[in-house]
């Protein structure tokens, strides 16, 4: 019952909790991960089999695990100024992945 009455800012982090840069390298992954899923022109279900094996292989690259990742773009969700800090870091970041890669073709 107390922990209804809390407000959002009020609740502990969840512990392990990914770091917000961490969290916006792996959100910035999982963009340009779909991007090519949707350009791959593969039925929907074996596009969605593709990216999840896919996204498996991103969490094990950055070491950690599907939970981890749930738990904590929940966390930050729920603080919507979070949220829109870590979307506006993630949207910097392809952008300068994209500059990186130079004009498309």
């Amino acid at each position: 019952m107390l922990f209804g009455c809390q407000r959002q800012d009020d609740v502990p982090p969840p512990q392990p909790l990914m770091p917000r840069e961490q969290l916006v390298s792996v959100l910035a992954d999982l963009h340009l991960l779909e991007a090519r899923v949707e350009t791959s022109r593969l039925s929907p279900d074996s596009a969605r089999a593709l990216y999840l094996q896919q996204q498996k292989e991103v969490f094990w690259r950055r070491e950690i695990n599907d939970s981890l990742f749930q738990r904590s773009f929940r966390y930050y969700a729920s603080h919507g100024k979070d949220l829109d800090d870590i979307y506006g870091i993630v949207l910097d970041t392809l952008a300068a992945r994209q500059a990186k890669l130079g004009p498309p073709k």
